[in-house]
């Protein structure tokens, strides 16, 4: 019998213990962050950040200027950098980074600028040559991270 007292007080325990975190889940919201910090008069295809809780969600950045796959990847994650920062958040609390590459061939040059842009524990990844990354850009980069 004190056998079962003891597991029923437990699990009473351990769901008093989880109900802040369930409290908090709840409440959480869905915000669209915007660059500018304003809301475009007409609306986009897609929101380039959205929050939802403490996680952060940033959507494909891709450089649409002249240079190499390296000019290319340091655009993309400066400007990932920035947008992380201005919602709260730093490239070190990315948790996923997805990449997509015009081409395969260029593997090998994006990881040696993408190598330590992430800190001493890089997120996890995938990395896929895509058929075509939209705006003629050599790498589209998209990340999850936490705030």
């Amino acid at each position: 019998m004190n056998e079962n007292r003891r597991k029923f007080l437990t699990r009473g325990a351990a769901a008093a213990a989880a109900a802040p975190a369930l409290k908090a889940q709840q409440r959480a919201s869905k915000r669209v962050i915007y660059p500018d910090g304003k809301k475009p008069d007409t609306p986009g295809l897609y929101s380039p950040t959205v929050a939802y809780g403490n996680l952060l969600f940033i959507s494909g950045v891709g450089y649409h200027e002249a240079g190499d796959i390296k000019v290319h990847t340091e655009h993309v994650l400066q400007s990932i950098k920035q947008q992380l920062e201005a919602a709260g958040s730093s490239m070190e609390k990315v948790l996923k980074c997805n990449v997509y590459l015009a081409d395969l061939k260029d593997y090998a040059a994006m990881n040696e600028v993408y190598r330590g842009k992430f800190g001493a524990e890089p997120p996890v990844r995938t990395t896929i040559a895509a058929a075509g990354v939209p705006g003629n850009s050599l790498v589209e980069i998209d990340v999850i991270a936490y705030v």
